[in-house]
């Protein structure tokens, strides 16, 4: 079952396509990664999912009912932009915002304590914002974000204004999260992030959904289907060696000591087809599939319309 799904969601500003009926489904318990370029739509889209302005046309599910003035109570958004107030003392403010949240003193208190201990910044307590690094402020904010336990996780640029360190502090309780049942929604520009955690991705462009679906999936329909092969010969291989080649040469050059050769299939052909083909002529060392990045593909898909 889905967490949230939007149904052909459309919203203008001022006459301008913000959202062009963009539907995604994002499933329960797994990290979601939303992509696109600056002023794509993902912004627009998380806001309406919290309700901070209303679609102008389109619906959404939440938990498989629509979405609800009281679902933001089961709702954690970090927004690109944080907000928190800089001459509030960071206890007090963390107190306040879990109360929006609909938590107990109590319940508050126990929360925060577990997660400000968890992070060790137990000593900021009664500090304010403006004596905190950029950095120092991420972690409050993160920690106000998720101190109610949210049934959806709303992650807008997460690791924004961290060091490699607090990066992979943050990556790993988001990941700590989807293990514990956790959905989350990631939008970053970070692909290394989303290759390492998001099980599956929507990309929208120009206020279009422009594809969606699990990373595996869309690395084979719209990745580059290129092998990488290190063979032992007298010389460089050369295509007219070949009666029939069943694939195109993409590079060739040396590597580990022996002479390398990036190829694409053609259509319909496997690797044993390749093989046959090269044993007669070369002996090989070894074979590797490239596996086509999730940056490459972006780069692909938002400059290639044809690719759509």
């Amino acid at each position: 079952m889905n967490i949230l799904v939007t149904d052909n969601v459309v919203k203008r500003f001022e006459g301008q396509l913000a959202l062009d009926n963009v539907s995604i489904e994002v499933p329960r318990g797994k990290i979601f990664g939303l992509l696109g370029p600056n002023g794509a739509g993902k912004t627009t889209l998380l806001r309406i999912v919290n309700q901070i302005t209303a679609p102008d046309s389109g619906h959404v599910f939440f938990d498989g009912h629509p979405l609800a003035a009281d679902d933001v109570f089961r709702i954690g958004y970090l927004p690109e932009e944080r907000g928190l107030y800089k001459k509030m003392k960071i206890g007090d403010q963390a107190m306040y915002l879990a109360k929006l949240k609909g938590m107990s003193h109590a319940q508050a208190m126990t929360s925060l304590k577990s997660w400000f201990v968890r992070f060790g910044i137990q000593a900021w307590w009664n500090k304010k914002i403006t004596e905190l690094s950029k950095g120092m402020a991420q972690k409050v904010q993160f920690v106000t974000t998720v101190m109610h336990d949210p049934a959806l996780l709303i992650l807008d640029e997460p690791f924004s204004g961290f060091d490699p360190i607090n990066v992979d502090l943050i990556r790993n309780e988001i990941i700590r999260m989807k293990e514990k049942g956790t959905s989350v929604i990631l939008s970053t520009h970070n692909m290394e992030s989303v290759e390492e955690m998001c099980d599956q991705i929507a990309l929208i462009d120009n206020a279009r959904l422009v594809v969606a679906g699990k990373i595996h999936d869309i690395r084979r329909i719209h990745g580059d289907n290129h092998i990488e092969i290190l063979y032992k010969a007298s010389a460089p291989l050369e295509l007219q060696s070949l009666k029939k080649a069943p694939f195109s040469i993409i590079s060739q050059g040396q590597k580990d000591g022996s002479y390398q050769m990036v190829i694409t299939p053609n259509a319909g052909i496997d690797t044993n087809e390749i093989l046959e083909a090269l044993i007669p002529h070369i002996s090989i060392v070894g074979i590797t599939e490239i596996i086509p990045r999730m940056h490459d593909i972006f780069i692909k898909l938002v400059t290639n319309k044809e690719e759509r």
